[in-house]
């Protein structure tokens, strides 16, 4: 497959995503015009379980840890192969109502890219 580039919201709360496959395991990031390496996630499926485990490593002062661990979980359980999400979303001074919006803005990406391969 070839990489993948899908944008969501707009201004402050835009968030892109990228995907690219690396043999069978999937490489996401999600990230903003301020990019960078906020949190690392891994997701692995177990196939006699049918369970998907998920670790993160978070930098110093970052909050990105929840949307790199929701992405790579909810694709691995998807499609039950091994994930790495790298979120890294900055905005100044950003309000309640923003985060909220980026992290809709990230669902909706991961959804996105759901379909895509889905389909594909």
């Amino acid at each position: 497959m070839k990489p993948i580039a899908l944008n969501a919201g707009r201004g402050r709360t835009k968030v892109c995503l990228s995907a690219q496959w690396i043999g069978t395991d999937l490489i996401v990031c999600l990230f903003n015009g301020q990019g960078h390496l906020g949190a690392v996630a891994v997701a692995d499926f177990c196939h006699a379980e049918n369970r998907a485990s998920t670790s993160v490593i978070t930098r110093l002062g970052h909050k990105e840890d929840t949307v790199a661990c929701n992405a790579a979980h909810t694709l691995c359980r998807k499609f039950k192969k091994p994930v790495c999400t790298i979120a890294g979303i900055h905005v100044d001074d950003i309000t309640e109502e923003e985060i909220t919006e980026i992290l809709h803005n990230c669902s909706v990406l991961v959804e996105k890219l759901s379909k895509l391969i889905a389909d594909s």
